[in-house]
């Protein structure tokens, strides 16, 4: 998930994944594996100036130039590190002409009013301290009949069976510092409520959901090996806030191990997307 700062140092950020290149390179495969979810009801026919909100690496933002071949975007972030990694990346897609990527605070976006058609923001809002500020600069920015996307992490929503107490105490420390430090790994399911204090209309929430059982074997297994990569990419943090110690991520790996084997292995996980006009 993209990596977005607001007002303090880059060390401050609520994102716990790191800046490492491995992680650098799990967002992207994160992008490709969950597009058809995130993306089967995003439309942005008609829109010639998007602006892309934690664009990181790039890695939506590529996806986007792709889908959507007319329109020109403006990706923001506040990491130089994953900025440049992007700007490397789209180097050599043809279609790099039509993204420009600057470093910028999103509670204070250097744009006026109305300068853009459309707005896209994925796997950001749960990183940063305070989303309603964020929208309310997106809002501010977008012209009158402008549609803007949103699509969040709920973490409340993750289960997976059989029961792997191990797993459960790792994902409640994953939350827990998520929180401490400043992010909301809950923040998909008050994505309404935000998008109509901050007066936008037809507020639209989508529950998108993996639930995956025998029926699917192989996408089953997908699943459960994109979200281990996820789940590992914040263990060193974890371990080094004290939430967890090394013991406890063995025991994970190795529950998650054991359940990528079990022919009964259920996964559920349900994120959210909202959509809304200014």
């Amino acid at each position: 998930m993209s990596a977005l700062q607001l007002t303090q140092t880059q060390s401050d950020l609520p994102y716990i994944h790191g800046f490492s290149a491995t992680e650098q390179a799990r967002l992207v495969r994160q992008a490709r594996f969950s597009e058809a979810m995130v993306y089967r009801d995003v439309d942005f026919s008609g829109v010639q100036k998007l602006l892309e909100v934690g664009c990181g690496v790039g890695a939506q933002t590529e996806i986007l130039l792709r889908r959507f071949p007319e329109v020109d975007i403006t990706g923001l972030d506040f990491s130089q590190r994953q900025l440049a990694v992007a700007r490397q990346r789209l180097q050599g897609s043809p279609e790099h002409g039509r993204a420009t990527l600057l470093h910028m605070d999103a509670e204070d976006l250097d744009f006026p009013p109305a300068s853009f058609d459309g707005a896209f923001l994925c796997w950001i809002l749960e990183h940063v301290h305070s989303p309603e500020r964020v929208l309310a600069e997106v809002r501010r920015v977008l012209k009158p009949g402008a549609r803007l996307y949103a699509t969040e992490a709920m973490n409340a929503t993750f289960f997976l069976a059989p029961y792997s107490a191990n797993l459960q105490k790792y994902w409640m420390a994953f939350n827990d510092h998520q929180l401490s430090v400043g992010g909301d790994p809950f923040v998909g399911a008050k994505l309404g409520n935000i998008l109509m204090r901050l007066g936008f209309r037809h507020v639209e929430t989508k529950v998108k959901t993996w639930h995956l059982d025998s029926r699917e074997p192989h996408r089953r297994q997908q699943v459960l090996d994109y979200w281990t990569e996820l789940l590992l990419s914040a263990a060193d943090q974890l371990i080094e806030a004290g939430r967890v110690d090394a013991e406890l991520v063995e025991s994970m790996t190795k529950e998650l191990r054991l359940l990528r084997s079990d022919p009964e292995l259920v996964f559920f996980y349900s994120f959210m997307q909202a959509s809304a006009v200014v």
